[in-house]
């Protein structure tokens, strides 16, 4: 039998081919990074049992910042906060609208980002932002499909 490969080994070999390395080269330090988990979400120092190799958490980002493991990833993309606090609160919108979002919703999104950073950017402060906008408030459903209106 031929020796195992860590998941790492089976990536980069998975990268040599050039339709799929252009994504890995972003998805994939991020993923090994957070090795450690395993499937469960349980923490584990080795790959394969207590006989398995040892995972190599320490990978350098697409950005060049060099990061060991999920304390070391959090800490690296902290410095991208604000761009993903405003994209999260952008897709949550979406999600809560039902819509895409359009310019005009792009006041009130940047409205909730900003109150945001007084609520140590909370998930409850990005629900209950969404929920008191005008556009939530104030978005029409779409009437089943042979049901009449009485107004």
């Amino acid at each position: 039998a031929g020796k195992v490969l860590t998941l790492r080994e089976q990536m980069t070999m998975h990268r040599a081919a050039p339709t799929c390395a252009g994504c890995h080269k972003i998805m994939d330090p991020i993923g090994f990074a957070l090795d450690n988990f395993d499937a469960d979400g349980k923490w584990r120092t080795k790959q394969g049992g207590e006989g398995g190799v040892a995972i190599d958490a320490a990978v350098q980002l697409y950005d060049g910042q060099k990061v060991v493991g999920p304390v070391g990833l959090r800490n690296a993309l902290m410095r991208y906060s604000p761009q993903f606090v405003a994209m999260f609160v952008e897709k949550m919108m979406t999600y809560a609208l039902g819509r895409g979002v359009e310019y005009s919703d792009m006041p009130t999104i940047r409205g909730v980002v900003r109150d945001l950073s007084k609520q140590q950017n909370r998930f409850s402060a990005v629900v209950m932002g969404i929920v008191k906008s005008p556009q939530f408030q104030m978005r029409v459903k779409g009437e089943p499909t042979g049901v009449t209106s009485t107004n």
